[in-house]
Order: structure tokens, then sequence, then C-alpha cells
């Protein structure tokens, strides 16, 4: 993923649209975002491999832009030789680089898979393809939904790391201080791989308050207050939200991060206020 060097190291994720009008509304944002020469876009998978086709064919269509584009790839509910032949067909394909992640188990599905942790599947695919993929994985500033505690979640952040990840993308955060920790933390246990802070801008509290409830992603009572008290005036959501969250990316990139990873929910422009924003 470091092939196309930007100066702030910026990537961005989409996801796969459901309908013909959101494919034609996220090539538009990709060629937005690819003027901007980030380092990678990523594209994601849903749960237990549900999104599996509709990623590939994302894939490939953002891939024409020339930037490198990483497939989310998930262990959940995916067997090995599932697995061992989509590694074949991105090869086959000229993807070279990849974002391993456990995933979540969907409702109704019996089995978890023959593999069952992120470190498994990154042990997997080095196994099966040696160095041929970048692969970056999750970190959690936070802590994992599912951890006792934080010191348990960076063990097995590490874990991962070792088992041969060449860099992490966090879960989104707005407190500067949790991933600085948490990176602390991090090389105390000898990472020595990029923790890339992974961005989500604000426009619509509603929407990001449940999603923040459900991935354990902290919204400070502050933003909270002040977001609530704007009611349905989303100009000033996003006004507000673009000046948080500029404020958030410029403190990390002068406290070190390598770079900035925006959760773009496939839309260009509220990312590219805050590119702008930092210069």
């Amino acid at each position: 993923m470091s092939r196309q060097e930007h100066p702030l190291g910026i990537s961005f994720e989409f996801f796969p649209p459901n309908t013909d009008a959101g494919r034609e509304k996220l090539m538009h944002t990709r060629d937005q975002l690819a003027a901007r020469k980030p380092r990678f876009f990523s594209v994601t998978y849903g749960a237990g491999g549900s999104t599996q086709a509709r990623t590939r064919e994302v894939v490939r269509e953002v891939g024409k832009s020339g930037i490198t584009t990483a497939p989310h790839l998930s262990c959940i509910g995916s067997e090995k030789a599932q697995l061992r032949d989509l590694l074949a067909q991105y090869r086959e394909e000229g993807i070279d680089s990849l974002v391993a992640l456990r995933g979540d188990m969907p409702s109704g599905m019996a089995s978890i898979g023959e593999l069952r942790y992120a470190n498994e599947l990154v042990e997997f695919i080095r196994d099966e393809t040696g160095d041929y993929f970048e692969i970056a994985v999750a970190a959690y500033p936070e802590s994992h939904p599912q951890a006792p505690h934080l010191d348990k979640d960076v063990e097995n952040f590490a874990r991962k790391m070792k088992a041969g990840a060449n860099m992490a993308i966090t879960q989104y955060f707005f407190t500067a201080d949790a991933y600085f920790h948490f990176a602390d933390k991090a090389r105390a246990l000898g990472v020595e791989q990029p923790i890339i802070p992974g961005i989500m801008p604000i426009t619509n509290y509603t929407k990001l308050a449940r999603f923040s409830d459900a991935c354990g992603a902290e919204i400070p009572r502050w933003i909270r207050k002040q977001l609530e008290s704007y009611g349905d005036d989303s100009d000033a959501i996003a006004a507000f939200g673009t000046e948080v969250v500029s404020r958030l990316c410029q403190r990390l990139l002068e406290g070190g991060a390598p770079g900035l990873h925006f959760y773009t929910l496939n839309q260009a422009a509220p990312v590219l206020k805050i590119v702008d924003n930092l210069g």
C-alpha cells in the first residue's frame, strides 16, 4: 500500500453499493478522491462474506483509477479452501494489498469457520502467498468491544502484527489521546509497523451515534451535546463536524501519526473539506 505516496499518507475506504445508482455515485467519488493521489483505497467485506461478490466487483472498478486498491478479507464464516481460492483470484487480477479482519458473525450463521481470529488469517495468507500481499489489520484505540480490558486487546493486536501484518488501521475515534496511548502500549510490546488512525467525518448525528454505540467508538460528551443542540440543521452539523475532525487530524499528524485513513461512507465532499483544511 506504500506504492503511491502522499505527503500525509491519506487513504480512503468505500463499501460495496447495493444499487446501480449507488455504484455510479461511488465511481464519481472515486474519481474525486483519486485526484488527491491517496496511498490506497480499501473496500469493505460484509459479515460472513455476505458482500464478497460485490466487493470483488467494486475492487475492480475502483482499481481502474490506478490507485492501489485493498479488499477487506474476513475469516469468520470462511473456510480455508474458500479463502485460498479468493487469494488466487485476487493475485490473478493484480490485487496485491489486503485488509485482513476477523469479521463479525452474522445472525443465523451456524459455523465460525476454520479460522477464528485475525492473527490466524494473517498467518494463513503468509503461508499461502508469502510476501506477495501487503496486509493491513484493524486496531481499536478505545479497545475492541469484546475485549475484557485494553491491555488484553493490545496483546491481541500485537499478535496480529507479529503474524505478518505490514500496518494497522484503527477504528475511528474522536479523542487523540486514545490513539497515542494505544500506540505507546503497542510499541512497548514490540510493534514497529505503522498504526494509521481511522477518521470518520461527522455529517449526520443520529447515524453516527447509532453506529458508534454499536461498534464501541466513544463520542465525547461535549461533542454529543453540541451536535444535539443543532437538531435537524444538517449544515450546522456538517460545519461543526468538519471543524472538530480537522482539529483531531491536525493533532494526530503533529503527534507523529503516519497518515490518515478516512471512512468515506462513499461520499467525497465531507472528506475533501477536512483534507483541504489540513493543507
